[in-house]
């Protein structure tokens, strides 16, 4: 039968000391019967049987040992583990015991038990915020002037001038009522304070003291109480924080030109790959001969204050006052009928017996511990020999728990074939993967790297059934280190790059060329719409300095926003940002690969930035319809009616113009002959009465062109609004 109980917990570090020892339980409550039960138990020893380390910083842990009748199991956790233990422990009674319970020492916030002495340093006052809470209080100050005693009236703030200051500063009194009267004292020049109250003093020193507890506090006992009979197996799994563990490889390449001509019956492709993981014991306790299980996943996890008692602020009710009673006149009534009566007291009796039912007790039999269960022979589990949290136990305890099992998701684990011992306080470097994969030598240019070489380096694959996760990987030709490499997490199957040394025998020169041509004119609600192909296109030149060995060049293009690639080039794969094609170079050799992308985008422009020599060569290069060309061909007739209407305003104004200049001639020339010349005074008037019907003349023909312009601009509009020719 397995007994369980859980707490909860999530994150915290490491556990110190853990140690069974018997546990003063007391009886199940009977009928007469208070007395403490005698106890049975004997002490054991619960070690780490199992550990669980994530990539999130978390790590599971499973304790297994004995104990014997009642026992109480301590576990030392450090102080701000607590959380976590209280967040996630489980514990089962593997032989048929019942778990009492699980108890732990209260921490009631700091605050919250200083303000409850008799001087509340919660708020970590000053010297004269402490002496202001302490009014009322007797004190002793020693001055350099002597010694006075008086009651703290109060501590006040007061502008001084000090030293070479030209500005005043706060200065901190205090004032004493003394036998002579009120006195102030500047707390600078005070250099003693003694309590005259020793009760007082006392309160002050408690919450020094509780304060300097709170500081040094850093373990804390969790005690399992356990009831049964005999020896019995016990189970303890938690889960907190821990550091992440890391993988590092190594990459072992054949030697190239051996490689070149291998031996019967091994590929040349084959390479070695040595996995490592990095796991830090940050605890106070060693670990013994553990199982040690090492998985890729990330589950969730936070924290949360469960250690520290929460008080909930309650609303300050005023208490209720009855308000005098005023006289009352009374209108008469009616009675009722006795029916009605009848009715009203039976509402009224069943009201008051709801309320005197007592709340419902509980079901008979039902168990005050962690439910009990059993196998499907009836018998107790032992379960000692496997693990205590395999899928069945964990089923169990959910049923007894009432909770609904969820779904963990799929992670990878790596988990050691041995035990693993790693003392307290150590890391450890432990092998985890040793397997041949399938790979090639390459050299990989980006053009993003600034460089004019390539990178020399590998295309493995991951042809083995384990998970690569992500770290560093050094790399070696056959026995000589060639470089460093980071690979991501690769999954089974998968292909990565790594790059571990600059190929100094390959170099690089780029070119790039940019073309953009008009592919189709058509006009589109009046405007035409020109259809253009811009074409990016970047040639990559190899040269191979080696005279004995090839290169397999892997190019990463970038991918332009907008284009499609074009070309007879081929990529042999792509991301989501880049392309990647292949060029194989020989023995000092050069090759080169033309890498082309196309987009095609549309223009709205106007009629009238184009013309009509224009559109015929776009007739005749088969990019513009003769449709196109003939509804442009009317465009500019019209545009061409209302030009000349403008012309024409522009010559009817020239003309007033001239005429109203030689008005003012005239009239200059009038004001200086006077009347003196009357013949020529006749003539120059009678030329401006001519002159003046011209322009009155001139002026009916302007506003007649001008509305033959907005007439034609008008209908112009209109036409071509409407306008679309494919």
């Amino acid at each position: 039968m397995v007994r369980t109980l859980t707490l909860a917990m999530i994150a915290g570090l490491a556990l110190s000391a853990f140690s069974i020892q018997p546990a003063a339980a007391q009886a199940r409550s009977q009928p007469g019967a208070d007395a403490p039960r005698a106890l049975a138990g004997r002490a054991g020893q619960i070690d780490i049987r199992r550990i669980t380390l994530y990539r999130s910083g978390v790590g599971s842990f499973e304790r297994r040992g004995q104990i014997d009748g009642d026992a109480a199991v301590q576990l030392r956790f450090k102080t701000d583990q607590i959380n976590d233990i209280l967040k996630s422990m489980v514990v089962l009674d593997l032989s048929g015991g019942a778990i009492e319970g699980v108890s732990y020492a209260s921490k009631e916030p700091l605050a919250r038990r200083l303000s409850s002495f008799g001087v509340d340093i919660s708020d970590n006052p000053s010297l004269a915020e402490l002496l202001g809470k302490l009014r009322g209080a007797v004190a002793s100050l020693t001055t350099a002037d002597g010694a006075v005693s008086g009651t703290i009236l109060g501590v006040e703030s007061r502008d001084q001038i000090q030293g070479n200051h030209d500005k005043p500063i706060k200065v901190a009194y205090i004032n004493l009522v003394t036998g002579g009267g009120i006195r102030s004292f500047d707390l600078t020049r005070v250099t003693n304070i003694e309590l005259q109250d020793k009760d007082l003093a006392a309160e002050l020193n408690k919450a020094l003291t509780a304060l300097a507890e709170h500081r040094a506090d850093r373990t804390k006992t969790v005690e399992i109480a356990f009831r049964g009979q005999g020896g019995r197996n016990i189970a303890v799994s938690y889960i907190h924080e821990m550091p992440v563990w890391k993988a590092s490889y190594r990459l072992v390449l054949p030697d190239e030109k051996k490689a070149a001509a291998p031996a019967p019956g091994k590929s040349p492709s084959s390479l070695s790959l040595q996995g490592w993981a990095i796991v830090e014991n940050p605890t106070d306790e060693d670990w013994n001969n553990v199982t040690l299980s090492l998985v890729s996943g990330r589950p969730v996890s936070f924290q949360m204050d469960l250690y520290e008692p929460l008080f909930v602020t309650r609303p300050q009710v005023p208490v209720p006052t009855v308000p005098g009673v005023m006289p009352r006149a009374y209108a008469g009534g009616q009675t009722p009928f006795p029916s009605e009566a009848r009715e009203e007291a039976a509402k009224m009796e069943a009201m008051g017996r709801r309320l005197a039912t007592p709340a419902s007790a509980p079901a008979p039999g039902r168990a005050r511990g962690g439910a009990g269960v059993a196998d499907a022979a009836g018998s107790p589990r032992d379960g000692f020999a496997e693990l205590a949290l395999e899928p069945d136990a964990m089923l169990n305890y959910a049923a007894a728990a009432r909770a609904q099992a969820v779904e963990s998701g799929e992670v990878f684990q790596y988990e050691l074939s041995s035990p693993v011992t790693i003392e307290r306080q150590r890391s450890a470097m432990l092998p985890i993967i040793t397997e041949g994969v399938s790979g090639r030598r390459v050299s990989i240019f980006s053009r993003a790297d600034g460089s004019e070489h390539p990178m020399r380096g590998v295309e493995i694959t991951n042809s083995t059934k384990l998970q690569f996760l992500p770290g560093p990987i050094a790399v070696y030709d056959g026995a000589a280190y060639a470089g460093d490499a980071q690979i991501g997490h690769v999954a089974p199957g998968e292909k990565r790059l790594l790059a571990y040394a600059v190929d100094l025998d390959m170099s690089t020169i780029t070119k790039d060329e940019s073309t953009q041509a008009v592919r189709k004119l058509r006009i589109v609600n009046g405007l035409i719409e020109q259809t253009n192909l811009a074409v990016n296109s970047i040639t990559y030149q190899f040269a191979n300095k080696s005279e004995s060995t090839s290169r397999t060049v892997i190019v990463e293009h970038p991918k332009l926003g907008g284009y499609k690639l074009v070309g007879p080039a081929k990529p042999s794969e792509e991301t989501q940002a880049l392309y990647r094609f292949e060029v194989e170079v020989a023995p000092g050799k050069q090759a080169s690969l033309t890498v082309p992308q196309e987009v095609t985008y549309s223009q709205s422009l106007q009629v009238t930035n184009f013309d009509l020599p224009t559109m015929l060569a776009y007739q005749t290069q088969g990019k513009a319809s003769k449709a196109v060309v003939d509804a442009f061909r009317e465009a500019q007739r019209r545009q061409g009616l209302i030009n000349e209407q403008q012309r024409r305003v522009q010559e009817l104004e020239r003309q007033r113009e001239l005429i109203d200049k030689e008005q003012a001639r005239i009239r200059e020339n009038l004001r200086a002959v006077g009347d003196r010349s009357q013949d020529l005074f006749k003539t120059w008037v009678d030329k401006l009465k001519q002159q003046e019907t011209q322009v009155e003349s001139l002026n009916t023909d302007v506003t007649k062109a001008r509305e033959e312009i907005t007439k034609l601009q008008n209908d112009y509009n209109t036409w071509l609004a409407a306008l679309n020719v494919e």
